[in-house]
């Protein structure tokens, strides 16, 4: 049975990190809530039909205090989605997101993700579905277009079907996806990225909201960026170099908090260590996510050896976690944030 949560009311996405598949698990995020209390956190991808009929709580279970949390749904079918969606918003998520960007061969083999660009009616329909399903927010996130479409009539026609029934915000990652000739990485770097198209969007969308997502690098760069859009989304930039979300509530929100409390941090990462080995789990499922936290300061080197190494060696505990923080120098985080 599911463990029923309460979700926020009023989620702000002003900014956001992305759904990432193979990174963005429960772990990752309560990491990443530790470093911003404001950003909207995504789950991995999951497909309606392994929401349906898989292990649930494995799927969807997370931590209290990762809200505002959204869960990405997969599918192409409206009904299991819109069964999917009562399961997430049983299990407490603030927001549905409905994926149509994912550019996998699993998602080709099942024709959902991506290949959805190539069928707005088909999107609308799974919208209203799930909007009909649930009361929290139901959003989509997609690409400008996919192989020959030409981004203008191809988004502008997914932007249309799924405002018209209903969908709370739309989510762009500013790229075509080809499903043929490029590999699921490739589809990340290679098709040129045009904010343009996604600012017309907007243009044209006055009264929707419309998010940007897609090789933004910084916070600096993601602000630049609400001058023509509602929100913007980090993906990589967000997980290789976590350490930028420190300044993010700051940036975003106007945070008049004081300098970041890496004791604070240290101390929420490694009581939830031993939680997560409690149950069963391992101290790499953790700390995986933590690698790139200190980028440029001294002892970063020892403290990505030690997660890479000692922490994800079977009985690893906590205090390897905290003999890794013990490396850095904290003194010069500040500045390097």
């Amino acid at each position: 049975m599911e463990k029923v949560r309460k979700s926020q009311i009023g989620v702000s996405r002003r900014f956001a990190i992305a759904p990432m598949m193979d990174w963005t698990d429960r772990h990752c995020r309560f990491f990443h809530r530790q470093l911003t209390r404001e950003a909207l956190l995504y789950t991995e991808m999951v497909v309606a039909d392994a929401v349906i009929h898989g292990a649930r709580e494995r799927l969807l279970g997370f931590d209290d205090s990762e809200h505002p949390v959204a869960l990405q749904l997969g599918g192409a079918d409206p009904g299991k989605l819109a069964e999917a969606a009562r399961i997430g918003e049983a299990f407490g998520y603030d927001e549905i997101n409905l994926n149509v960007g994912c550019p996998s061969d699993r998602v080709q083999s099942g024709t959902f993700g991506a290949c959805l660009m190539k069928a707005p009616v088909l999107v609308a329909d799974c919208v209203a579905a799930m909007k009909a399903a649930v009361k929290i927010p139901v959003t989509v996130k997609c690409r400008i277009g996919v192989d020959e479409q030409d981004p203008e009539p191809a988004l502008d026609a997914l932007a249309d079907g799924v405002f018209a029934t209903g969908a709370d915000a739309l989510w762009v990652h500013a790229r075509k996806a080809w499903l043929e000739g490029l590999s699921p990485k490739e589809n990340r770097d290679i098709p040129p990225l045009d904010y343009d198209r996604v600012y017309r969007l907007k243009a044209r969308k006055q009264n929707k909201f419309i998010g940007i997502n897609g090789g933004i690098q910084s916070l600096a760069e993601a602000l630049t960026h609400l001058d023509h859009v509602d929100g913007a989304m980090l993906g990589r930039a967000a997980y290789h170099t976590p350490g930028i979300l420190t300044g993010m509530d700051a940036a975003f929100y106007g945070s008049t908090a004081e300098l970041f409390d890496f004791a604070a941090l240290i101390d929420a990462m490694a009581n939830y260590a031993a939680r997560h080995i409690e149950q069963g789990g391992r101290l790499g499922h953790v700390t995986r996510h933590m690698v790139g936290l200190f980028h440029g300061l001294p002892g970063a080197r020892r403290y990505r050896q030690i997660l890479s190494t000692e922490a994800t060696r079977p009985g690893a505990g906590p205090e390897v976690l905290k003999s890794a923080f013990a490396e850095v120098d904290f003194g010069r985080t500040a500045e390097a944030a």
